[in-house]
């Protein structure tokens, strides 16, 4: 089995942090998605990975590697423009083969991860396998309708009548047989070929297609809020570590986990809290729920329910709350002193920003 992740998607509902970043490499609890996925990959016995990538390729490329630290080996496969989920089945057809394969959404989230999927699929003998969970709008999503055998009847792209609750959440196993849907189907009216139209012309065949219901957390990464809620989801199953130090002053309660080279210096952290390599926290408040990267500085400041890219900036800032401040920026109080407020903030890579506190 091999396993085909799709990473093309430009992510236009995450800017800022999208337009020098692929929304697929933004970090949750401190690790890329794409970096969570290939893990769960890997879990499952897969050691051949095609990523279907865009614009962002290099970015991508640079990060992962060649699957290497993953005990994978990765193909990179180079996609235009976003023209569908069926479309990366055209792109990775060589590729693929005659293999069956896990198709997996490079922007979900799936932490209990996808091994009873592909047990279904592996034992189940079907020709597509389909990971679904209720939602509670379904017309945001593709659906699935099943008979009393968990069969799929019907799949349909964001129904404007759906009938039932069960949404594809992204994670898909296939046998070889759905290349030959992908070439039966035609662009839909937005253009793109969608994966749902290819399941449909399974079930309208008469090929067996089945639904798994997954449990667990899932998360689109689609918006800000959906990272922040993501992150304090993943942040929960945190295991305390100390590779850094923090001093005498400083107070750790509940899980903390403060990476090599890291210092804490006259500050309280509450956890769940992430914090990188390299980074200095100074005279601060920190967490729960929230992440900072790699070689960041935070001095005066105080954040909770947040994320803080590698190399950020924060000075004299108190009352982060919900907020992403972006690689390599820098939040700072004009006069050197919080206000007390809580502040909302979504701060792109390299900005800059200057808060008036008094």
């Amino acid at each position: 089995m091999k396993a085909l992740v799709l990473a093309g998607g430009t992510g236009t509902r995450l800017r800022p942090f999208s337009h020098t970043m692929p929304k697929q490499l933004i970090p949750i609890a401190n690790k890329p998605v794409l970096a969570h996925i290939l893990e769960d990959i890997r879990a499952q016995g897969i050691t051949d990975v095609g990523i279907v990538v865009g614009g962002y390729a290099e970015d991508i490329a640079a990060k992962l590697g060649d699957g290497s630290a993953f005990d994978l080996r990765i193909t990179y496969l180079h996609q235009d423009a976003p023209r569908g989920l069926a479309h990366g089945l055209v792109i990775a057809r060589e590729f693929l083969g005659d293999a069956d394969f896990v198709m997996y959404l490079g922007d979900n989230m799936l932490p209990r991860g996808i091994a009873d999927i592909v047990a279904d699929f592996r034992t189940g003998g079907a020709d597509a396998q389909l990971a679904v969970q209720p939602v509670d709008d379904p017309r945001a999503f593709g659906m699935a309708e099943l008979d009393d055998r968990q069969r799929v009847t019907r799949v349909v792209e964001k129904p404007a009548h759906p009938v039932g609750d069960l949404a594809l959440i992204g994670v898909y196993v296939f046998s070889p047989r759905v290349h030959e849907a992908v070439a039966a189907i035609v662009p839909s009216a937005r253009g793109e070929l969608e994966i749902t139209d290819a399941v449909q012309w399974l079930v309208a065949s008469g090929h067996d297609v089945r639904a798994s219901h997954y449990t667990g957390y899932w998360r689109d990464m689609g918006t800000v809020d959906d990272m922040l809620e993501c992150n304090r989801e993943l942040l929960r199953t945190l295991t305390p570590s100390m590779a850094g130090k923090a001093d005498e002053a400083s107070e750790l309660v509940g899980p903390v986990e403060i990476g090599a080279d890291s210092r804490v210096v006259n500050s309280r952290i509450t956890g769940p809290v992430s914090i990188g390599r390299g980074t200095v926290i100074e005279d601060s408040v920190v967490g729960p729920d929230t992440t900072i990267g790699d070689d960041c500085v935070l001095s005066g400041a105080g954040v909770s329910y947040s994320i803080v890219l590698d190399t950020a900036t924060i000075s004299g800032v108190e009352g982060l709350h919900g907020s992403v401040i972006g690689r390599a920026a820098q939040v700072v109080s004009a006069d050197g002193d919080g206000d007390g407020r809580h502040h909302r903030l979504m701060v792109g890579d390299h900005a800059s920003v200057c808060l008036l506190t008094t």
